[in-house]
C-alpha cells in the first residue's frame, strides 16, 4: 500500500507529542501490511467525513484516510476523538 499525506494531516501531525508520532508510525506500518488488521479498528465514516475511513492510533487518537485507488491511501487528518467529532 502506498501512502500519501494531505497538508491538513501534516499540520496536525507536527503538533503531536513524540510518543503519539511513534505510535502513528507503528500503526501506519501495520496498516501498510494489513489495512484491516483487527487492532486498527478500520471502519467507514459518515456525516462530515463521508467517503473516509478511520483507524485507531491510540485509545483516543484516530487517523482518517481516503482510498485514492486500490493500492494508494491518503491520510487526511489525525486527532483525538473529541477534536475530530466535537464530542
Amino acid at each position: 500500500m502506498r501512502v500519501l499525506y494531505h497538508r491538513n494531516f501534516d499540520k496536525k501531525y507536527l503538533k503531536l507529542r513524540t510518543g503519539q508520532k511513534q505510535k502513528f508510525q507503528e500503526r501506519q506500518a501495520l496498516f501498510m501490511s494489513d489495512p484491516f488488521h483487527p487492532s486498527l479498528n478500520n471502519h467507514r465514516l459518515h456525516g462530515e467525513y463521508v467517503g473516509c475511513r478511520s483507524i485507531d492510533i491510540t485509545g483516543d487518537l484516530r487517523a482518517h484516510y481516503e482510498l485514492i485507488d486500490v493500492s494508494t491511501a491518503m491520510f487526511v487528518i489525525i486527532g483525538t476523538h473529541s477534536e475530530l467529532y466535537g464530542k
